[in-house]
């Protein structure tokens, strides 16, 4: 009996607290909300070594800090959010924890096609970005069916950045806007519209130097599917970008909380949008300007 009213008490509790903040989200909602936020989850490790907790059990408490934020996220009406989850760089690590690491990524990404999952109870459509060829087979396969699984959600995009660096991402971009645009050229000489292109006027030299451009690339990026972050939030007090989203981030807030991963909390959460709104007008000024 005792165990029954501390477990009702427990979630009128969490039923208060889920209440206030929605109405707090109400009153910052008042002024302009980011579209898209991204994520550096910093931490991990420190986390666990500084709980002496076993190795691995830190991206495990991450994983849940993970969770708050995406709840967070789509509560406050944010529609997408990012988060880099496993750099190409990260392979180098020693094998067993890279394994350890892709064992985690496939348990969670398969807990992502779940009924219950955080993603089906606010109607997410997961994207995996990055080279997803340089994945293990069986944690690419679980990308791909929960790609497949969530590809009707319309409510919000979820961007799982895993085997991606920015630098990988771009020549990427590059080498496809420059095949697609050979392709374009090839079809255009044999059928000599190029030709009669350069009869009406234009010069060889100016049409070439004109054959890949800034649009194209774009077009081409692995985070196509979603607009420039507003906010770029990463932990552990860090202000570098380590190779993430570098394009894209050229005109969003950079918020660097001094807690580690796992410590992350709605405080630090609420802080960030609400500095994020009092730099708005100057960050949207700058974008306009660019």
């Amino acid at each position: 009996m005792e165990k029954s009213n501390g477990n009702k008490a427990t979630q009128i509790f969490w039923s208060i607290v889920s209440f206030l903040r929605r109405c707090l989200f109400l009153v910052i909602s008042v002024r302009p909300i980011p579209h898209h936020i991204a994520f550096i989850m910093d931490g991990n490790q420190r986390y666990a070594k500084k709980r002496k907790l076993k190795e691995g059990d830190g991206h495990r408490v991450g994983f849940l800090a993970l969770m708050s934020m995406l709840k967070f996220c789509y509560e406050l009406g944010v529609r997408y959010v990012t988060i880099y989850a496993f750099s190409i760089d990260n392979f180098k690590r020693d094998p067993e924890e890279v394994q350890s690491l892709m064992d985690l990524i496939q348990e969670k990404i398969e807990g992502l096609i779940k009924e219950e999952s955080i993603v089906n109870r606010y109607g997410i459509k997961v994207h995996f970005i990055g080279n997803l060829k340089l994945l293990s087979e069986p944690v690419r396969l679980a990308a791909e069916r929960a790609m497949e699984a969530t590809a009707n959600n319309s409510r919000g995009v979820l961007s799982i950045c895993i085997a991606y660096t920015s630098t990988d991402e771009i020549v990427h971009a590059v080498q496809e806007s420059c095949e697609e645009k050979s392709d374009e050229i090839s079809v255009m000489n044999a059928s000599g519209a190029w030709y009669g292109l350069l009869q009406l006027g234009g010069s060889e030299k100016e049409e070439r130097e004109n054959i890949v451009k800034l649009t194209d690339i774009e077009n081409h990026m692995y985070m196509a599917v979603a607009p420039d972050p507003d906010i770029l939030i990463r932990t552990s007090g860090e202000t570098r970008l380590s190779n993430f989203l570098l394009w894209q981030s050229a005109h969003c807030y950079l918020y660097s909380p001094s807690v580690l991963w796992p410590e992350i909390g709605f405080r630090h959460f609420a802080w960030a949008i609400l500095t994020f709104q009092r730099s708005y007008f100057y960050l949207d000024r700058k974008r306009k300007q660019s």
